[in-house]
C-alpha cells in the first residue's frame, strides 16, 4: 500500500510538472489565455503551478491579474514573494515592488538583490545604494549589481572604492570596471585591471578592445585583437567599427574580407563607411549579398544614396523597402523626406507625410521642420505654411524653415512679417534666421530693410555676422546695381571673403555687366575653388555677350588645362511618382522625345505669335543666329516644361526643377508659355523659385 501511494504521488508530481512546463511555454509565446486554460484545467495544483501562472501574467504585461492570483494563492513561499517583486520591477512598477518588498514576511539575498537591481535599472542609483548598504548579507551578484549601478551613473571613483571593498571579485565585476574606466577615458586604469585578471574570457578581451576603439586608440586595439586567444562575432565587429569610425576605410575593408562571420552590424557599418567615401557600388554590393537585413541596413543604404546625390536610387530602394514590408521607422522616413526635397518629388513627399502621421512622428518638432522644408522645396508653400501653423510649440529651427521657405519663393514682405512675429513672441533669432531674412531682402530688392537688419544683427540681437551674412549683403547690393558698394563691403569685412561672397559679387557683375570687377571676382574664385566651373561659365557668358569670342576660347582652353568640367544643365519633372530627367541639348534622350519635340514646335509657333524673340546672348558659341535659336529651343527647362504640358493635368501646376540658374531666355520664354497655355508653372532653379502665371513671374524679373 505504501509503495502504491509513492507511485501515485510520483505520477501526480510528474503530471503537475508537465502542466507547469506548459504554462511557462504558453507564457513565453505570449499566449496567456492558453496558459490560464491549462492552469484552470489542472486536476491538482501545487505552489509551483501558482508561481508559474503569476509569473506568466507578469511576463505578458498584465500585473493586475498577476496580483489577483497571488492574493488567491492558498499558500506562498519565499519564491512566490520574490517573483511578485521581480514581476512588478519587470513591468516598471517600482513603487509597488517596494511595497511588496517591505511587507515580505521574510527576505533572502535574492529579494534584496532584486530590489537593488530594480532601482539600478530605473537609474535610481542613490536609492539602490541606500538599500544595498542595509542588506544583512551580500553575495557576489549583489556587489556586482551595485557596482554596475555606480558605473552606469558615471560615478567611477565610487565604483572603484566599492570594487576594492568587494570580498570576491568575479570576472563580471572586473569586466564591468574595465568598461567603466574606458567609458571615462581612463584607459591605463582599465588596462591594469585587465592585466591583473586571473582569467579572462572573450567578453573581457572585447571590452578592453572596445575601450581602445572608443577612445580612438585603434592601433593599440588591433595589437590586442591579434593576440586574443579566441574571437567571436562581437570582437570582430568591435575592431571593424574602430576602423570605420575613424575613417580608415581601407583597413576596415581588409578586416571585413577576412571576418569568418559577417554580422548584420558589421555589414551595416561597411555600407555606411563605403558610402561616406563615395564608393556607392561597394555599399550596394554588400547590401545585395546580405541574407539577413534589418531596418538599419535599409536605412543605411537609403542614406548612402541620399548623401551621394543618387536621389532616384534612394526612392527606388524606399519603394522596395515597402514591398518587402520592412517596418518604416524614423531614420528611413527622414532620409526619404530629404530625397523628396532634393528632387522636389511632391507625390512621394505626401506619401511619406502620411506614413509619419500613421507612425505618430508628426508631433516631433524636428520632423515638422523637415516636412516644412520638403514642401517648400517641392514648391508647395501653402502646405508648408499649413504644417507650420498647425504645430503648437515652435522652436527656432521651425521658424527658420518657414522664413527660409518664404525667402526662396521671393516673398520678401511675408518673410519680414514672419520674422517680426517670431521676435514679438520672444524667440531669439539666430545666425540661420538672418541668412533667411537677408536673402529675402536680396531677392526682392529691399535694400534699405536689408541694411537696417544687418546693422541690428550684432547690437540688438547679439548675433555676430558671418561670411554667409556678408555674402547676402554683397548679393543684396549687387542685385540692386550697387556693385561698387558691394566691393567696398568686401574690402571692409573683418574676415576673409570666401567663395560664396566672391560668387555673389560675380553674379551681380554679370547682371549689370561690370566687366572689370567681374574679372577680379573670377580670379579670386579660381584661387579659392580651382576645380569649380562656375566662375569660368559666368565670365564666358559675359565675354560672349560682348562678342569677345577670343576671350571665351581662352577661358575654355584654361578650363581644359586645369581639367575643370562644366556641370551639364539638367532639369526634371515628376509625373505619376516617376521623375523624368532632361539634359540641355539632348532632345533625343527621353523615350517620348518625339511628342516632346512636337510640343516644342507648337509652342514655338504660339510664342512667336505672342512676340517672343529668342535672346542669343545666352548661347556661348560663335555661331549664326539660326543655330543659336535652335540651341536655345532645347534647353533642359524648356524640354521639362513641354513634357509637363503633355502629362500634368490642366488643374494642377507644372513643377520643374533645374540644377543650375535658369537662363534669361528660358525665363522670358516660360513667362509667355504660362500666358499662352493658361497654365501655372513653378520652376525651382539653383537659387530660388519662380512662379509663372498669366505672363508674369513672382520674381518680378528681379533675379
Amino acid at each position: 500500500m505504501r509503495l502504491l501511494f509513492i507511485q501515485i504521488r510520483g505520477y501526480t508530481t510528474n503530471v503537475a510538472s508537465s502542466f507547469n512546463s506548459l504554462i511557462s511555454r504558453y507564457a513565453r509565446l505570449g499566449q496567456i489565455h492558453n496558459a490560464r486554460k491549462v492552469f484552470d484545467e489542472m486536476p491538482q495544483r501545487n505552489i509551483v503551478s501558482w508561481n508559474s501562472i503569476v509569473a506568466a501574467y507578469f511576463q505578458n504585461n498584465q500585473p493586475g491579474d498577476a496580483r489577483k492570483l497571488f492574493d488567491k494563492m492558498p499558500e506562498r513561499n519565499l519564491i512566490s514573494w520574490n517573483a511578485l517583486v521581480s514581476g512588478y520591477i519587470k513591468n516598471g512598477m517600482l513603487g509597488e515592488a517596494r511595497q511588496v518588498f517591505d511587507s515580505m514576511p521574510e527576505r533572502n539575498v535574492v529579494s534584496w538583490t532584486t530590489m537593488v537591481r530594480g532601482y539600478v535599472q530605473e537609474g535610481m542609483v542613490l536609492e539602490a545604494e541606500s538599500l544595498f548598504w542595509q542588506m544583512p548579507d551580500k553575495n557576489v551578484v549583489s556587489w556586482t549589481v551595485m557596482l554596475g549601478g555606480l558605473i552606469q551613473a558615471r560615478r567611477i571613483d565610487d565604483a572603484h572604492r566599492l570594487f576594492n571593498e568587494m570580498p570576491e571579485k568575479d570576472m563580471v565585476a572586473r569586466t564591468n570596471m574595465i568598461g567603466g574606466y574606458c567609458q571615462e577615458g581612463r584607459l591605463n586604469e582599465a588596462r591594469m585591471i585587465f592585466d591583473d585578471m586571473p582569467c579572462r574570457n572573450v567578453v573581457s578581451w572585447t571590452t578592453m578592445i572596445s575601450g581602445y576603439v572608443q577612445n580612438q586608440r585603434v592601433d593599440v586595439a588591433r595589437k590586442l585583437f591579434e593576440v586574443m586567444p579566441e574571437k567571436n562575432e562581437v570582437s570582430w565587429t568591435a575592431m571593424l567599427m574602430g576602423y570605420t569610425q575613424c575613417g580608415r576605410i581601407q583597413e576596415a575593408s581588409e578586416l571585413f574580407e577576412v571576418m569568418p562571420i559577417k554580422s548584420v552590424i558589421a555589414c551595416n557599418a561597411m555600407i555606411l563607411a563605403f558610402g561616406q567615401s563615395g564608393e556607392v557600388d561597394k555599399s550596394r554590393r554588400i547590401f545585395d549579398q546580405m541574407i539577413e537585413k534589418n531596418e538599419v541596413t535599409w536605412n543605411g543604404m537609403i542614406k548612402v544614396y541620399e548623401r551621394n546625390g543618387l536621389e532616384l536610387q534612394a526612392l527606388d530602394l524606399f519603394a522596395s523597402m515597402q514591398r518587402h514590408r520592412v517596418k518604416l521607422n524614423f531614420p528611413s522616413l527622414i532620409s526619404v523626406l530629404s530625397v523628396c526635397a532634393s528632387l522636389a518629388s511632391l507625390d512621394h513627399g505626401k506619401q511619406v507625410h502620411c506614413q509619419l502621421l500613421r507612425s505618430h512622428f508628426d508631433n516631433d518638432v524636428y520632423v515638422a521642420s523637415v516636412l516644412i522644408t520638403m514642401y517648400v522645396k517641392c514648391g508647395n508653400l501653402e502646405k508648408a505654411k499649413l504644417v507650420f501653423d498647425r504645430f503648437g510649440e515652435k522652436d527656432v529651427v521651425m521658424w527658420n524653415s518657414i522664413i527660409t521657405g518664404y525667402a526662396q519663393h521671393g516673398l520678401g514682405e511675408e518673410t519680414l512679417q514672419i520674422f517680426h512675429e517670431m521676435c514679438s513672441l520672444g524667440l531669439e533669432p539666430n545666425d540661420i534666421t538672418f541668412i533667411g531674412v537677408l536673402s529675402a531682402c536680396s531677392y526682392t530688392g529691399k535694400v534699405e530693410e536689408g541694411l537696417e537688419i544687418f546693422e541690428t544683427m550684432k547690437c540688438k540681437y547679439l548675433v555676430e555676422p558671418r561670411t554667409e551674412h556678408y555674402a547676402c549683403m554683397v548679393d543684396l547690393l549687387g542685385r540692386a546695381g550697387q556693385v561698387n558698394e558691394a566691393m567696398n563691403l568686401i574690402k571692409k569685412m573683418p574676415v576673409e571673403a570666401d567663395a560664396i561672397v566672391w560668387g555673389s559679387l560675380l553674379g551681380a557683375c554679370k547682371t549689370h555687366m561690370k566687366m572689370d570687377l567681374a574679372e577680379v571676382a573670377a580670379k579670386k574664385l579660381q584661387q579659392l575653388e580651382p576645380r569649380s566651373s562656375g566662375p569660368y561659365i559666368l565670365l564666358s557668358h559675359m565675354y560672349a555677350t560682348k562678342g569677345r569670342w577670343g576671350d571665351v576660347e581662352e577661358l575654355r582652353s584654361d578650363m581644359r588645362a586645369r581639367s575643370v568640367s562644366k556641370s551639364p544643365g539638367c532639369s526634371w519633372i515628376e509625373v505619376d511618382k516617376n521623375v523624368h530627367m532632361f539634359t540641355g541639348g539632348d532632345s533625343m534622350g527621353h523615350p517620348e522625345h518625339l511628342i516632346i519635340l512636337r510640343m516644342l514646335d507648337r509652342l514655338g509657333v504660339l510664342l512667336r505669335e505672342a512676340g517672343y524673340n529668342p535672346d542669343g546672348t545666352f548661347v556661348m558659341h560663335d555661331v549664326d543666329e539660326e543655330e543659336k535659336v535652335h540651341s536655345l529651343q532645347y534647353h533642359s527647362e524648356k524640354l521639362a516644361v513641354a513634357y509637363g504640358l503633355l502629362k500634368v493635368p490642366e488643374t494642377m501646376p507644372i513643377r520643374v526643377m533645374k540644377n543650375l540658374r535658369v537662363c534669361g531666355d528660358c525665363h522670358s520664354a516660360i513667362k509667355l508659355i504660362a500666358k499662352v497655355t493658361g497654365r501655372e508653372i513653378i520652376l525651382r532653379d539653383a537659387n530660388r523659385f519662380h512662379h509663372f502665371k498669366d505672363g508674369l513671374c513672382s520674381c518680378k524679373d528681379y533675379w
